[in-house]
């Protein structure tokens, strides 16, 4: 195949979004922007767990976070992203 870039970049793209809590912070996005606080209680997971699937999907530019006092709000940043969970979710 001679462009296997653009299909690693969309494997692990999907490998990143393959992850039940990733996935379900993506989606829960979809609808609002969400802080730390919040999505831990809607997840039922401790902060710290939360925080890392957070940086997962930061570092590979799925979602944005965006610092307002102390609190960090996060939304997605990636149209893709919202596409692919219009679609696994229609």
């Amino acid at each position: 195949m001679e462009n296997l870039t653009k299909y690693n970049d969309k494997a692990e793209l999907l490998k990143v979004l393959a992850h039940p809590v990733r996935l379900c912070i993506v989606k829960g996005l979809m609808d609002k922007e969400c802080n730390v606080s919040h999505m831990q209680e809607c997840l039922e997971l401790p902060q710290s767990t939360v925080s890392q699937h957070l940086g997962i999907l930061r570092s590979r530019g799925i979602i944005r976070g965006t610092r307002k006092g102390l609190e960090v709000t996060y939304s997605i940043a990636n149209e893709e992203v919202k596409k692919i969970i219009d679609l696994l979710f229609d």
